[in-house]
């Protein structure tokens, strides 16, 4: 049992990862849960502090990662019209997938300057603010990574640490 958890934690560990460029895949809470399956076997001691310290982390992570975009439309001079549209934006691209990956960049962009013109904002300052959704999108997205690339090597890590207890045949 202990080899089929480690296999699937692992597999969660890369799907992880790659969640934390798609949008559909939620990176970081995917990536505990491979941490925890490791922590499940018999031969991995029980830290309930780490797990809830990283688990602590996943959800603020993930959490950013849809408020972000509206801190860097706010802090590139966007009104509340254009955070309102990144956020729209954000929802269209969760709900409404047409675009794919592409789509969670482009709806939030779109939807800050949308929001910006319909606030009766210049063109210039409209794309200073949808600008600023890209670059939260772009900020949320390399946090994500970072994280489950942190939680990738903390499961290599210890799954190491163990590897007799994990696989008693190789002794």
């Amino acid at each position: 049992m202990d080899i089929a958890l480690l296999i699937i934690g692992f597999i969660l560990m890369f799907v992880g990862v790659l969640g934390s460029f798609l949008p559909v895949l939620p990176g970081t809470p995917i990536s505990w849960v491979g941490l925890l399956l490791l922590y499940l076997t018999k031969a991995i001691p029980d830290d309930w502090t780490f797990l809830g310290l990283t688990l602590a982390i996943a959800v603020m992570v993930f959490a950013l990662d849809y408020i972000i975009p509206v801190w860097g439309t706010k802090k590139f001079g966007g009104s509340k019209w254009g955070m309102i549209g990144t956020t729209i934006g954000l929802l269209i691209a969760l709900i409404f997938p047409v675009l794919g990956f592409f789509g969670i960049i482009i709806w939030p962009f779109l939807g800050a300057l949308a929001g910006e013109l319909i606030n009766k904002a210049d063109q210039k300052t409209a794309l200073k603010a949808a600008f600023g959704s890209f670059l939260g999108f772009l900020t949320g997205t390399f946090l994500k990574f970072m994280v489950t690339i942190i939680y990738l090597g903390l499961f290599i890590y210890k799954a190491w640490e163990y590897k007799s207890d994990l696989f008693p045949f190789f002794n």
